[in-house]
């Protein structure tokens, strides 16, 4: 156990005030719900960039993965690799959909489909769901930490990490988000360059992890520690939470054209890629100098504390918080333009009017923090909660988004049958031991069987007869209630913007 001191405390507030000053000084840019959900459109390349890699480098790719390392080797680096494969993917699929003008995934599911609200009611609800949950395991991740480096105990640390995202957000919007991602992507890619670089020299180098570390574990990608099923399981849940994760879609309709976000994201992937390596090496290295850690999720504040004087674990303990605080933030945003969108409208008939956006968000914000915190305290490791929320939320949504987008003979039962098979099949072998055991997770099947329902369903049931330009003068028309002053949202043009 290591001694605790109040420094790490303070390190951490004064980030948080300095948060908390960028959402102050952004919030009296937000005179709509687009300027406060969707930072007005106007993203350009290095805040686009910056915002997107810093949410991939999250509390998976960067504390779970430390701890995966820990037990498998480079194993670790999957998580990476499986994000940088997401990335690119969504760039290739899914980056030209900015030109639409929509806010919401569920609008752009909805939009496959003939604008059918069945489709848009149902994916809100799940990405609602799957907003607080991703937001429920960032605030578990930077509390298992912040408890064991101050001593604080697990239900305070999560109310302060939950707290100290939550504040500078519902003060500032999505702007204050983003820009505020940016500051903590390079501090968290600092600092976990940092403390990998300086603890691969302690340990002495490969010949000293060599030394300590399991032999499958040294393995390529640490396949013969987790087994070749399961590591490809894991890289395809990784790529699977980017392709179909509201905090992603949101950075391609908050982008100031299509342009931009490929240009991004393929930036922010390329990055990432390169940054896969650093949590597996820090996990490693955490198992050659101490091999007993009780909790692996604890590798990264090990190696922050044992390493390194106090001034420097209070910087890197401020990477690993940012590392939360980059994703929460972003995942919450999307919770809320979700529920103000999408679910608001299920439960009343309409939208918010474009005068109440503002309050409204701020006050959502709130409620989707108070969920998520909730959610989080029945969670034991990081890894294992977002591993099986996207299993079994995500794949069939995923798989129903890809049958929607590119074959036309895909119908609203079709899309809905892959989202129940999906789930149905990820509840299946998560909680048969057999099976869970020989796939890792539940992600591949659960894809096989989403995509097959998807494609059953469609063949025997009615193609819609509402045409994509109808299907847009629908969305747009809703959009136009609650977010008015371009043309995309009052259905008038294509959606593409000069980049700013």
């Amino acid at each position: 156990m290591i001694d605790t001191h109040p420094g790490y405390l303070v390190a951490l507030i004064v980030a948080v005030v300095l948060m908390l000053g960028i959402g102050i000084w952004v919030a009296r840019r937000n005179t709509s719900g687009e300027d406060f959900l969707l930072a007005g459109r106007r993203l350009g390349t290095p805040l686009l960039m910056g915002t997107t890699l810093a949410t991939l480098v999250g509390t998976g790719s960067s504390l779970g993965a430390v701890g995966f390392a820990y037990e498998n080797g480079w194993a670790g680096a999957l998580y990476g690799l499986g994000g940088a494969l997401g990335t690119f993917l969504l760039l290739v699929l899914f980056a030209d959909v900015r030109k639409y003008g929509f806010m919401t995934y569920a609008e752009e599911m909805s939009y496959y489909f003939g604008a059918n609200m069945f489709i848009k009611g149902l994916v809100s609800l799940l990405m609602l769901l799957a907003s607080v949950g991703w937001l429920g395991a960032h605030i578990l991740g930077g509390s298992i930490y912040l408890s064991y480096l101050t001593g604080m105990g697990d239900t305070s640390a999560k109310i302060v990490v939950a707290l100290s995202f939550g504040l500078y957000t519902i003060v500032g919007g999505y702007l204050a988000v983003v820009i505020t991602d940016a500051i903590q992507g390079f501090i968290l890619f600092l600092g976990f360059t940092v403390l990998a670089a300086l603890a691969f020299v302690h340990v002495g180098g490969m010949s000293g992890i060599r030394e300590n570390a399991p032999e499958e574990g040294l393995s390529l990608l640490g396949v013969e520690a987790v087994g070749p099923i399961p590591a490809l399981s894991l890289a395809v849940v990784v790529a699977i939470g980017v392709l179909a994760t509201p905090s992603f879609r949101q950075r391609i309709y908050s982008a100031a054209d299509v342009k931009t976000v490929r240009r991004s994201f393929l930036i922010a992937g390329l990055l990432f890629l390169a940054f896969s390596i650093l949590p597996a090496l820090a996990g490693l290295t955490a198992a050659s100098m101490e091999p007993g850690l009780e909790n692996a999720d604890m590798a990264f504040p090990y190696l922050a504390t044992t390493l390194f004087p106090l001034w420097l674990g209070a910087f890197l303990l401020v990477a690993g918080l940012s590392a939360t605080m980059s994703s929460g933030d972003s995942d919450a945003v999307a919770g809320v333009t979700i529920l103000l969108r999408d679910v608001v409208q299920i439960f009343t008939g309409r939208v918010p009017r474009r005068e109440n956006m503002v309050w409204l968000s701020r006050v959502a914000l709130a409620l989707v923090l108070t969920g998520a915190l909730v959610g989080a305290l029945v969670a034991t490791t990081i890894i294992d909660y977002i591993t099986t929320m996207v299993s079994t939320i995500l794949t069939g949504l995923f798989a129903a988004s890809v049958l929607g987008r590119f074959w036309s003979r895909a119908t609203w039962v079709g899309g809905v049958a892959a989202m129940v098979g999906g789930s149905a099949t990820a509840l299946v072998v998560n909680n048969v031991d057999s099976f869970a055991e020989f796939w890792g997770n539940a992600v591949i099947p659960s894809l096989a069987a989403a995509f097959l329902c998807g494609i059953v369903f469609s063949l025997v049931t009615r193609p819609s007869r509402v045409t994509s330009e109808e299907a847009l003068r629908i969305l747009a028309a809703e959009r136009a209630v609650m977010d008015v002053g371009t043309s995309v949202r009052a259905g008038e043009g294509s959606g593409d913007k000069a980049e700013s």
